[in-house]
């Protein structure tokens, strides 16, 4: 088999999958969900996934995880109190800046 043929298997198999995972639930759920624990649960996916991935790359993004990991702690905090995204953003990029250049 040669790698172009392979390489396009792969990505009809990427699509078809992708694909199942939206249109599965569409089509087998029809009815309105009232169970508590379910509906809590597909409520706070999209945050879990976001946070899973964000995680990482904020302790692998700096030069030292000691400036990811205040930039993270500071930002928490921030949100915590209400401020917005913009202000959350800057107050961690500064928090790496000069972490990173002090140390």
């Amino acid at each position: 088999m040669s790698d172009t043929l392979r390489v396009l298997i792969y990505i009809l198999i990427m699509i078809l999958v992708t694909n199942g995972i939206r249109v599965l639930p569409i089509t087998l759920i029809r009815k309105p969900i009232k169970n508590r624990f379910v509906r809590s649960f597909l409520y706070y996916v999209p945050y879990v996934t976001l946070a899973v991935m964000t995680f990482p790359a904020i302790m692998e993004a700096t030069q030292s995880p000691i400036a990811g990991l205040a930039a993270l702690v500071l930002g928490i905090l921030a949100a915590f109190f209400g401020l917005g995204l913009l202000p959350v953003s800057i107050i961690c990029c500064v928090v790496v800046f000069l972490i990173e250049l002090f140390i």
